[in-house]
């Protein structure tokens, strides 16, 4: 029996599902960081190679299925083909048995596959960053933001910590309106505000400025959920609302009045976003864990398997199972 290992290589995670031809999922297997972006070409082979090596012990318990019987290895990541290549993730999958034809896909494009069958329609991910796709006969066709935090990711967690900080810091140094969002960002740093003073500014506000610009700027990333938490407050109030605005916006950014299909939204974000997923105007909408689903229905397409309806929603059974 021919097995494909299909791969959703993320930056928080990295998702290794084992397919067979029906769609029926075998095993599954996590990981650490698989974007070769973020967390460096090396460590996302490490990943993607300790995900397939769970996910196919399982697949072999399950079914009796062994490397050798895959016929095919999809990974689904951002950016990986012109880093690296498939070299760096082959000679991670060769000691365990995998001698398979490898092939990218867009992350995006996983995403999308992951809510439906269907080959067009859109997909709108936020996350630590936030990019629209518009998909057409199963490819990804136009493409808005995802241009990171520097230069775009509007609306994203990124974005949205970073008005939360700045926001603060407005409130404590006296040039912006306060906030309850102030309360519960010193929280989540452990800082205190006694009070006290230096050089004329809170002491407190110099502590967090010393924290915050010690980090990477996208684990401002963190904070967003403190937006969501202090619902009710005016100034957490106008950054969701902004956010799901600039979120519409990238999405109108991709949109084609002849393609009708559903929207597909992922990313930790969008999770918390209803008022935006209510004034989505679509025939469809669904929302999805992470890309792995979308990565299988893409393995299965490139071994000229066709995903209906029913293949489909088998995968999506099959694998919710595993997990």
């Amino acid at each position: 029996m021919t097995i494909h290992l299909a791969v959703d290589a993320g930056g928080t995670s990295t998702r290794c599902v084992v397919v067979d031809e029906s769609g029926g999922c075998l095993g599954y297997g996590r990981a650490a960081s698989g974007n070769p972006i973020s967390a460096g070409a090396a460590l996302a082979a490490r990943s993607v190679a300790e995900a397939a090596e769970t996910a196919l012990r399982q697949a072999h318990a399950a079914a009796g299925s062994t490397a050798a019987d895959v016929g095919s290895v999809l990974l689904a990541m951002a950016g990986a083909s012109a880093l690296s290549g498939t070299e760096l993730f082959a000679a991670g999958l060769a000691p365990l048995g995998v001698r398979a034809r490898f092939a990218f896909a867009p992350d995006l494009l996983a995403t999308f596959c992951s809510g439906t069958w269907r080959p067009d329609g859109y997909a709108l991910v936020a996350g630590t960053g936030a990019t629209a796709v518009r998909v057409e006969g199963g490819e990804v066709a136009r493409t808005a933001d995802g241009l990171g935090w520097l230069l775009g990711d509007d609306g994203s967690g990124f974005w949205v910590g970073h008005r939360v900080a700045r926001a603060v810091a407005a409130d404590l140094d006296r040039r912006g309106p306060r906030t309850a969002l102030t309360a519960a960002l010193l929280a989540e740093l452990g800082l205190r505000d006694d009070g006290a003073l230096h050089q004329g500014r809170p002491a407190v506000l110099q502590r967090l400025i010393e924290l915050l610009y010690a980090g990477r700027p996208v684990e401002l990333s963190r904070f967003a959920q403190l937006a969501f938490a202090a619902a009710g407050d005016a100034v957490a109030d106008g950054i969701v609302r902004d956010a799901a605005d600039a979120l519409l916006h990238a999405l109108e950014a991709v949109a084609d009045p002849a393609v009708m299909g559903p929207v597909v939204l992922g990313g930790g974000t969008l999770v918390r976003h209803e008022a935006l997923v209510a004034r989505i105007a679509a025939p469809e909408v669904h929302r999805v864990e992470d890309g792995a689903v979308g990565a299988a229905v893409i393995a299965l397409q490139q071994a000229s398997v066709t995903v209906d309806e029913s293949v489909f929603a088998r995968i999506v059974r099959t694998l919710s199972a595993l997990r």
